[in-house]
This record gives structure tokens, C-alpha cells and sequence, in this order.
């Protein structure tokens, strides 16, 4: 597939920008400030995309003009229901300079993700009024939250899903539908990891492991290091568990088995040291959900 050109703007460790490659979208630039996420860019993709280390702000969308689809995970904290609860209009709330971006490069489609307290009805004023700007620059808009494992990610992960597309195009789109099959256990998922360095309790830990992991979080630098789910319990491991690991005893995950269950493939590589690394995946967008989005995104644009 080829043809269809983006850009990628707070692309994190790349999960949204690898899920829309696999849909067909040749990346003409992947934004990101964070180093740690950059050099983990440039490890995976640094001879194909043009990686901007760089802050979003400083961006001009006039030199992206022409482009098929806008692309970003914005940052959460202005919408997120842990922790602190900030308004819309925090500094750190990055739809402005997105929507900023639509308006100078006027791609045919746009596509935003956030954590799902952006759809609580605190926010509805907020939402209306990004809707009402893309709609007045030509685009026909739909806001849903979308689950990754109804798309095979073995992850309770619920994310709230901007697509807008200029209206030419916009006939054709539907969402998409989520996979008949269900998505793998962790058990499933994991095993061969934990088994890798001979732990005899790894075969009772995944018959234990039967369901789908909770949403993973990556922690942020202000606000300490990653954890799984509600419950704030480190996960970080430097390696699998060995034979001398007690059987019963639960053991914690890698960035390699956490990068899984994001459904990032093996190969692909992250930066940094340990906790950052796994900030890296845990804040990242589900490479699957993003291909279905961008494969939903590209059949109305190939009209």
C-alpha cells in the first residue's frame, strides 16, 4: 500500500505513526520533544521518516501543505480524571496548536487521540468548540471512544477518538468494526517471555494470567515512574524471573512483555533507561487500534 502521505505530531514512541504505516500512510514528518522518544524514533525509523525533535508550538503547517491525513496522541492532562483535575486551557493542552496546524497545512483528514475523561460532560463546551473549528475550516467531524482490545490489543485501554475529514471525502467513513476474535489473554500473550529464563512457575502464572490486562499508565517525569492500572503497582523489571524465582510469587513485568501487551512488535526498540523506557510504551497509543483507525481513515480518502 502507498500513496497516502501524513504527519504525525506528539508521536511518543511511535504506536499510532507504526499502526497508521501498516495502514498505508507514508509519514513526511513524525514530531516529538521528549529525547528519550526520539532517539527511540530514530532506532526504529530514523532512515524512513523524518523525525523532528522539536515542540509542537514551534511547528508551521504551511510546510506540510498537501498532506492526506494530521495525525497526534495530544497529551492528556488537561482532561485526565486521575489525579489533579485541570481545566481546558491549561498550557499544556496542545488541541489549539493541533488545530492551528488543520488550519495551515489543511490536510483532507485529521485524527487526534486522548484518554477518555475528554468525553465527560465537564468538557462539553471544550469539545463543541473544537468541533466548531474544524467544521468551519471544511471538515465533517465524529468524536467516539474507542476500546484497543476490539482490536486484538490484550489491554483494557479506552481511548476518546477524534476523526475529521474534509467533507469531499468524508461520505465514506465508518468506523471500524471491531475483530470477531477476542484479544488474547496476558497469559497467552506473555508466556514465552516469562518462561525465557527457566522460572518454573511460568506455566502456572499464565493459566492464572486468563484475562486482559488493566490499562497500563506510564507515569509522567513530574509525577514519579510507571505503574499498572489503578492500583499504582510498579511493574519494572530489568528481566524476566530466573529458576531461583519462587513459583507462587507474582512477578513483575519487563518493558519487552509491557511493550507486548501494548501490541508494539518485538523488534521494535525503546530508548532510554528502564523507567523511561517504559514511560515510553505505557503512554503510548496501541499500534493495532491505530492501524484499524488509519485503514478506516484511508477507504474513505481512496474514494
Amino acid at each position: 500500500m502507498g500513496g497516502l502521505t501524513s504527519v504525525e505530531i506528539c508521536a511518543g514512541a511511535g504506536g499510532q505513526a507504526l499502526g497508521l504505516q501498516q495502514a498505508g500512510f507514508a509519514h513526511e514528518a513524525v514530531i516529538e520533544l521528549d529525547p528519550d522518544a526520539c532517539e527511540t524514533l530514530r532506532l526504529n525509523r530514523g532512515g524512513e521518516w523524518k523525525i523532528i525533535e522539536g515542540d509542537v508550538h514551534d511547528q508551521d503547517g504551511r510546510g506540510f501543505a498537501g498532506i492526506d491525513l494530521l495525525a497526534g496522541g495530544i497529551p492528556c492532562p488537561p482532561f485526565s480524571i486521575a489525579g489533579k483535575q485541570l481545566g481546558a486551557g491549561d498550557d499544556r493542552d496542545l488541541f489549539p496548536r493541533a488545530l492551528r496546524l488543520a488550519a495551515e497545512a489543511r490536510p483532507r483528514a485529521v485524527l487526534l487521540e486522548n484518554v477518555r475523561g475528554l468525553a465527560g460532560r465537564r468538557f462539553d463546551g471544550y469539545r463543541i468548540q473544537v468541533l466548531t473549528c474544524l467544521r468551519v475550516l471544511g471538515y465533517r467531524t465524529w468524536w467516539r471512544e474507542i476500546q484497543a482490545s476490539e482490536h486484538g490489543v490484550p489491554q483494557l485501554r479506552p481511548r476518546f477518538v477524534l476523526v475529521a475529514i474534509q467533507h469531499r471525502w468524508s461520505d465514506r467513513f465508518t468506523w471500524p468494526a471491531p475483530s470477531a476474535r477476542r484479544p488474547p489473554t496476558v497469559g497467552e500473550t506473555l508466556h514465552d517471555l516469562m518462561a525465557a529464563r527457566g522460572w518454573p512457575g511460568a506455566d502456572g502464572w499464565a493459566a492464572r494470567a486468563c484475562g486482559i490486562a488493566p490499562t497500563i499508565v506510564g507515569g509522567s517525569k513530574k509525577h514519579g515512574g510507571p505503574d499498572l492500572g489503578p492500583t499504582r503497582a510498579q511493574v519494572v523489571a530489568g528481566h524476566a524471573p530466573g529458576p531461583d524465582f519462587p513459583p507462587g510469587q507474582p512477578p513483575k513485568l519487563t518493558v519487552a512483555m509491557v511493550a507486548r501487551l501494548q501490541g508494539f512488535p518485538d523488534s521494535w526498540l525503546f530508548s532510554g533507561r528502564k523507567t523511561a523506557a517504559y514511560r515510553q510504551v505505557g503512554n503510548a497509543f496501541p499500534p493495532p487500534a491505530a492501524r484499524a483507525l488509519g485503514a478506516a481513515i484511508r477507504q474513505a480518502l481512496d474514494r
